[in-house]
């Protein structure tokens, strides 16, 4: 039974990775970023769950969460670009929950590892376990805002879809050219060019945090339907 979610997690994954560059590299709002978009979310949507249930299935917590985290960012970004009037939903109090839920696991799993009441991955500092808690209660605590001031709208909303999609593409490329060592020669191991692929989303993110800061940029970004950020593009 694994064999069909592992065929469907690697092929989501590949097509999320390609398709995540093509994002990027379309302008934003354009017809092309839209397509791609759509096929990346698609995509990581199969390659997240695929992922939670063959860690389930293994018994693997951290990729289980994983799954689940790159299942949250992924959808609630997706939202963020289709709901251009500033509103909330029975779903959005649903995407907290389930952010909290994620988020409290990974931390108190984190606090078992720190005191070694649970067995660590090889390879995978400590740090690395409490950053990975705080990303699902970041997104939370984003929520939180979201919903007490009854939506989100302007630079805040593509903030919010830029960032969620941007780690959530980062959790691909970090599963993969990190994870999957193995799978690539020895000299790109040696010359240290995975890291630089894994480490790409969070470079693009903080590029366009930046970016939809400064006005005059570049004409306008717009995602979504019928929103228009003028000086972000």
């Amino acid at each position: 039974m694994r064999l069909p979610f592992l065929v469907l997690h690697i092929a989501g994954g590949m097509i999320g990775l390609l398709a995540g560059m093509f994002a990027i590299v379309f302008r934003k709002g354009s017809r092309g970023h839209r397509v791609a978009g759509n096929v990346f979310v698609v995509s990581m949507l199969i390659m997240g769950a695929a992922a939670s249930y063959l860690a389930f299935m293994k018994n693997e917590t951290e990729n289980f969460f994983g799954g689940l985290l790159t299942l949250y960012m992924i959808t609630t970004a997706w939202l963020t670009a289709r709901c251009s009037q500033p509103e909330t939903s029975l779903f959005d109090w649903g995407a907290l929950a389930f952010a909290l839920s994620i988020g409290a696991s990974l931390l108190i799993r984190s606090v078992l590892v720190a005191r070694g009441l649970a067995a660590a991955q090889p390879g995978v500092p400590l740090g690395m376990y409490f950053f990975t808690a705080a990303i699902p209660l970041l997104a939370a605590t984003g929520d939180v805002r979201m919903l007490v001031r009854g939506g989100i709208s302007g630079r805040a909303r593509i903030a919010r879809h830029l960032w969620r999609m941007c780690y959530g593409w980062f959790i691909a490329t970090g599963s993969f050219f990190l994870g999957k060592q193995q799978l690539f020669p020895a000299v790109l191991r040696k010359q240290y060019l995975l890291v630089p692929l894994a480490i790409f989303p969070l470079v693009a993110l903080i590029y366009w945090l930046l970016r939809i800061r400064i006005p005059g940029r570049g004409g306008s970004l717009m995602i979504g339907r019928g929103e228009d950020l003028q000086g972000t593009a």
